[in-house]
């Protein structure tokens, strides 16, 4: 097969109408078979073949009721209409003869060879394209259904072949001429084809205002109007527009009346309407006309659902869904406690901040409904163009509003809770900023008459409640960022993921692998092994892929026969699951000198760290290892400045260093640690190994250190706390500043730990180093 033929290409037969190459229009499709045709055309390569039926009653074409030359066109667009038709938007490429046709299942295919057009004398051809130019300017202005913008665009065009073919396209001639056209290979011959034709139609239109100027005088006002529908008819039956474009603009007139658009957007559709109706049909300025007047009356302009302001309705609902998250809850319900008592509350824009997996987005949803509100999510993960946002001028081919535009028509309310998910993964380049787009969208102050390049008009964003989701806050531009109100999720606790994988994950997996509840149970104690050591994420997608895991094996032993009910213990789950995945830090068996226990704070929730502390005989060198980031090497170094400036207090030898090295460890060296947390720990391990005063095995402690020995506030003090109990800890030491933070720790944890705050390092070392208190 060469370059010039296709095979099997899907074959759309078309009535009343043809497409030329290099053409640009849409076309609606209602037939089955061409529906068909088109799908399978999007599914190759998106190439179609596009030729005329002889006689536009026939809905069922066989090879001789088609025209044997058509054009290959490309499909840029399928839109499903309302009224069950499907527009397309096409473009042509090249003439084509058919050498075979077939009706494949549901379409119809053919095999075609590409008609590559032919040149002569180009000076001829240059003098014939004045010509024809010329004619087709002195038709413009006895026409009124082309207009002068049109022989403008015309005029612009330099290529023989294609000027043919579009003032073809805009010459209001009969079919068959038009295929004639088409079908002349010889450049020359089609341009003098061309002129003739003109020619004629200019005879014609002038016979035609000679003769109306004439009936004009004589005729009645109801015979004028009787006379035009007449007409209308014929040229319409003649064109194979059966309902015309009459009854189409009726409809549209229709929608706009019903639409409720403010009055200034509603002039402005009438006004589009009015300039849809002088424009010929076969025009592209026509469908990019309607096309915008469709997107106006699709628009919600004042339809909104009205919120179920109960509070504990709502509360119910959110619980029902999520185990934990108490911030945004109350955030929500706050929301709807002022709303209930003013009424005229603009739509808050919150930002739910955490790692993957934490139900950012199943909580937007869960919202919506708590408060009755349609629910819609727009993901901004990867958007470069600014377009996205703010949509396409109209100018252009295929041009489409913005995603919030789009998000408000399938919403159909102008109030509802409107998702941006990943937003902190919008980027920008060449082609525009779209945080930069999105900050008038999220201002409260502006988004009131949010301005959408492609519709053009302000729209009202003042009701919706957008939500937006993110992984990394930093990744966020600071103006943005400033819009929203952040509601940082952390990630769930292990009691938390407990309860979510016994209340919402394992009956979910269980129905979904086609068990039933009585088939598979998974004891406690089995579920917290699954969570601590096959899993470490904030989130629970991993532990529902290792629920789902469970159930798949539970339903290959009951299909097998082998049980009819699958009891899932501790012991168990090592046969089902493979060996466990990960190891969590545990409590020393005795008290160890110059080894201290610290917690940690990571994205998959806590996790204790030691810290060893060797001496042996040098020059003075601190050499760290462990993989640590810049802000834990400075903590070593200011708890090391630390003991040296208070070394005879410490019962230290003050020239310790002079005679000796000293090597500060973080075990798992292939694990990256950094944070602002491990100060005091540091300086713990390091007076252990000086003094050889053990640290009591029992006793964990998080805090940054000075070097004067203060104890400064950190961050995660819930997750480190759970680490702690997991790991058999039984005493933590904390920074005094972070006393507030312990109302935070569910109260079977603080049952089982005693929290030590401090404001200084020698109350640190008095509670963690055996042997009895230090008098510093």
């Amino acid at each position: 097969m060469t370059d010039k033929q296709r095979n099997n290409i899907p074959l759309l037969p078309l009535r009343g109408l043809l497409v030329y190459p290099s053409m640009v229009l849409h076309l609606d499709v209602g037939r089955e078979k061409s529906v068909q045709a088109l799908e399978q055309s999007m599914m190759d390569d998106n190439e179609i073949f596009l030729v005329s039926q002889k006689e536009v009653n026939i809905d069922e074409p066989a090879y001789e009721d088609l025209y044997s030359v058509g054009t290959v066109a490309r499909v840029k667009q399928m839109v499903k209409l309302p009224n069950g038709t499907n527009r397309v938007l096409v473009e042509g490429l090249h003439r084509a003869g058919m050498d075979e046709f077939s009706e494949e299942g549901d379409f119809y295919r053919a095999s075609i060879e590409i008609i590559e057009d032919e040149h002569e004398d180009k000076n001829e051809e240059e003098a014939l394209m004045r010509m024809l130019l010329e004619q087709f300017e002195k038709f413009v202005k006895v026409s009124k259904k082309v207009t002068q913008e049109t022989y403008n665009t015309v005029a612009d065009t330099d290529d023989p072949s294609h000027l043919a073919d579009i003032v073809s396209s805009h010459l209001p001639i009969k079919l068959k001429d038009k295929q004639d056209v088409l079908e002349t290979r010889n450049v020359k011959e089609r341009l003098n084809k061309l002129i003739e034709l003109i020619g004629n139609e200019r005879e014609v239109l002038q016979i035609e205002q000679k003769i109306g100027r004439q009936v004009k005088k004589s005729m009645e006002k109801t015979q004028k109007e009787y006379y035009l529908r007449e007409q209308m008819k014929a040229i319409q039956n003649e064109l194979g527009d059966k309902d015309g474009k009459t009854g189409e603009v009726a409809q549209l007139k229709e929608k706009i009346d019903k639409a409720s658009m403010p009055e200034r957007v509603e002039q402005v559709a009438l006004k589009e309407l009015g300039r849809y109706e002088k424009v010929p049909q076969s025009s592209a300025e026509s469908s990019v006309i309607r096309n915008y007047i469709e997107w106006l009356v699709s628009l919600p302009w004042s339809e909104e659902t009205e919120d179920n302001l109960d509070v504990n309705r709502a509360e119910g609902i959110l619980d029902e869904d999520h185990y934990g998250l108490e911030k945004v809850k109350e955030r929500v319900l706050e929301y709807l406690a002022v709303q209930k008592l003013t009424q005229t509350i603009k739509g808050p824009i919150l930002c739910l901040a955490g790692p993957p997996g934490v139900g950012k987005t199943s909580l937007a949803k869960s919202i919506a409904r708590s408060i009755n509100r349609k629910f819609v999510r727009v993901s901004l993960g990867g958007v470069r163009d600014e377009a996205e946002i703010r949509g396409h001028r109209r100018t252009y081919i295929g041009a489409m509003p913005g995603r919030i535009i789009q998000g408000m028509k399938r919403a159909e309310t102008v109030n509802p809770v409107f998702l941006l998910d990943e937003i902190d993964k919008m980027a920008s380049d060449f082609r525009g900023d779209p945080s930069s787009a999105m900050l008038e969208v999220l201002d409260p102050e502006q988004n009131g008459t949010f301005s959408d390049h492609f519709i053009e008009e302000n729209y009202d964003l003042s009701k919706v409640m957008f939500i937006a989701t993110a992984n990394n806050v930093a990744n966020i531009p600071g103006p943005l960022r400033d819009r929203m109100e952040m509601i940082t999720i952390a990630g769930y606790t292990e009691v938390e993921k407990q309860q979510i994988a016994k209340e919402h994950l394992l009956p979910k997996q269980i129905k979904e692998n086609g068990l039933k509840k009585s088939q598979l149970q998974v004891r406690e104690e089995a579920l917290l092994k699954l969570i601590r050591r096959y899993t470490r994420e904030a989130g629970v997608r991993g532990l529902e892929r290792e629920l789902a895991g469970l159930c798949r094996k539970a339903a290959k032993i009951i299909v097998a026969g082998d049980k009819q009910r699958v009891v899932v213990t501790e012991k168990m789950l090592e046969e089902l699951l493979g060996r466990p995945k990960f190891r969590y830090g545990r409590a020393e068996l005795e008290d160890q000198i110059g080894a201290a226990t610290g917690l940690a704070y990571t994205t998959a929730g806590g996790d204790t760290l030691s810290i060893e502390v060797s001496i042996y005989p040098g020059k003075g060198n601190l050499t760290l290892t462990g993989k640590l980031g810049d802000v834990m090497k400075e903590s070593a170094q200011a708890a090391f400045s630390y003991i040296r400036s208070r070394a005879a207090e410490l019962d230290i030898d003050p020239e310790f260093v002079e005679k000796n090295d000293i090597h500060i460890h973080v075990p798992e060296g292939a694990t990256p640690k950094d944070g602002p947390s491990a100060g005091i720990t540091m300086a713990t391990a390091l007076v252990s190994a000086l003094t050889g005063r053990p640290v009591r095995k029992e006793v964990g402690m998080t805090g940054e250190i000075t070097l004067r020995g203060r104890v400064l506030p950190i961050g995660g003090l819930k997750e480190k706390s759970l680490s702690a109990h997991r790991a058999g800890l039984t005493k933590i030491i904390i920074p005094d500043e972070n006393k507030k933070d312990l109302e935070d720790i569910p109260d079977s944890i603080k049952e089982g730990l005693t929290f030590v705050p401090v404001k200084h390092l020698d109350e640190v070392l008095d509670q963690a180093l055996a042997e009895g208190a230090h008098e510093g």
